[in-house]
């Protein structure tokens, strides 16, 4: 069994999105939800800071980056994604070709 990857990152929100944002993730798709999970993501959350989302989840799997690439291929998490990304600013310490910029964990306590 694959050892569980805590995950987390940060991206701003419009401030003119955040009500819409919020009223999407309320209402979130069920292929989006389900593709989360085929995709081996387990304990996801999404918190709002003022305009700072911050996202946790920890992967189960065995091969994350092509857990991502699937989800990445699945044309309703595009969808999805087209809908949401319009309400989202990227962090200035993104790297590389990121959305949410993920962030190193400095704690940890089971």
């Amino acid at each position: 069994m694959a050892q569980v990857q805590r995950v987390a990152s940060v991206i701003a929100l419009d401030p003119e999105g955040v009500e819409e944002y919020e009223e999407l993730h309320a209402n979130a798709w069920p292929g989006v939800l389900q593709k989360i999970t085929e995709c081996n993501i387990r304990n996801y959350s999404i918190y709002r800071y003022g305009l700072l989302l911050f996202s946790y989840f920890e992967y189960v799997g065995d091969n994350m980056d092509a857990d991502m690439a699937r989800m990445g291929e699945d044309q309703t998490t595009q969808d999805w994604w087209a809908v949401c990304k319009p309400l989202q600013r990227q962090v200035d310490e993104v790297v590389g070709d990121e959305w949410w910029h993920t962030i190193p964990e400095v704690f940890h306590h089971d």
